[in-house]
């Protein structure tokens, strides 16, 4: 499983109509060339890598800096579904806000409109992802955008972002379905921080709870078989750790009684406990367990049985074996470049060229549609121009 990572600035504001009508266009038209070309599991693939999303979203016209390309770019592949239907290759379920929460539904209204079998399987998917990045990776942002792109067979990719108002900073996670192996354990095998030493945000003043790191494999085993005790022995146990300091070693984190209520503890444990989840992804399934439970019974666990939760910031790679962290990966790619296509929103490198922008269009839905035809010369042009230009 590659479970990627961006940093943004966080920016305000929308795309103009102007340029929103072209992007959902021009997102069509890439999207039906690749999955003519490569097949649309390819396309899942290109989305589900930060580096290339970004490009995206730059040669689509929006800010190569800010964080609403994501959430533009997003919306605009969404509406080109809606335009150009199975032609498209892809199914776009969510979006930003209220509208991230309606994914479950309108992903069941395709998988039933287009009888696909694969419906609740990708339910799962999308809840799972998004409880992940929001109660088991604690990083300090908020997720608020939210998005599943499928296909007719069931592969699935998401991408999703959180806000941290503090760092004035948005974080974009990308996962891929394909090579999924585990919800709960080191998802983020790859991780890409799209800024550069001198932009990248401080670190968060807020310690950082990263429950699906693969070194906190025991307490995530351990957090599961807590909720096997009875409810009153587990509320016992927070009510003892939040008493004072003396329980813990100087390198633990303290249970604070601001980290859940004990009254709602209660309530949750029993339901969780009634549910006997079998590991830890069961748990986070568990209707009504948010950040602050796994938080607090994570940090039991801790204690209990002595097996540490994981403060690693979620972009800093795994270590390596011996506890060594791994060494950085230099990546000589230039997506904010490709703003050189059409220009950008805020004007740079410079306003977008609606008349270039409209060529390009016209361009790439004509040699869509000849190579749909059989006619593949103005596709092939595509390919000898990439050649050319390495």
């Amino acid at each position: 499983m590659h479970r990627r990572l961006a940093h943004l600035p966080l920016h305000s504001g929308k795309a103009p109509a102007y340029l929103f009508q072209r992007m959902t266009k021009l997102a069509g038209a890439i999207t039906m060339a690749v999955v003519d070309r490569y097949g649309p599991d390819e396309m899942l693939c290109r989305l589900s890598d930060p580096w290339w999303f970004q490009a995206f979203g730059c040669v689509l016209g929006f800010d190569w800096h800010s964080s609403g390309v994501t959430t533009v770019t997003c919306g605009a592949l969404k509406e080109a579904a809606k335009v150009y239907g199975d032609d498209l290759g892809l199914f776009v379920a969510g979006g930003k806000g209220n509208t991230s929460r309606q994914t479950p539904r309108e992903i069941a209204e395709t998988a039933d409109r287009k009888s696909l079998s694969t419906g609740d399987r990708l339910i799962y998917a999308s809840k799972m992802s998004a409880k992940v990045d929001s109660a088991a990776v604690q990083d300090g942002y908020q997720l608020y955008h939210h998005c599943l792109f499928f296909t007719p067979a069931g592969q699935w990719c998401v991408v999703q972002q959180g806000m941290n108002d503090a760092a004035k900073t948005a974080r974009r996670y990308h996962w891929l379905g394909s090579i999924l192996e585990d919800f709960v354990c080191e998802p983020h095998a790859g991780i890409d921080d799209l800024q550069t030493p001198q932009v990248r945000p401080p670190a968060s003043r807020q310690k950082v709870f990263n429950f699906v790191a693969g070194e906190g494999q025991s307490n995530r085993q351990s957090t599961a078989e807590l909720l096997k005790e009875s409810p009153e022995w587990i509320v016992a146990q927070w009510k003892q750790a939040t008493s004072g300091p003396t329980l813990f070693a100087p390198q633990h984190h303290r249970v604070l009684k601001s980290d859940i209520n004990p009254d709602r503890l209660r309530k949750l444990v029993r339901t969780a406990h009634e549910a006997q989840p079998q590991g830890f992804e069961q748990l986070l399934g568990t209707p009504g367990i948010g950040p602050a439970a796994v938080r607090s019974l994570a940090l039991l666990a801790e204690i209990i049985f002595d097996a540490p939760v994981s403060h690693r910031d979620p972009t800093e790679a795994p270590p390596m074996a011996g506890g060594e962290p791994q060494p950085p990966v230099a990546d000589g790619r230039r997506w904010a470049d490709y703003s050189y296509a059409h220009g950008g929103k805020d004007g740079t490198p410079f306003p977008v060229d609606r008349e270039t922008y409209d060529r390009n269009i016209e361009f790439l839905h004509d040699a869509v549609r000849a190579a749909r035809l059989g006619d593949h010369e103005k596709i092939e042009a595509l390919g000898r121009l990439r050649g050319a230009s390495q």
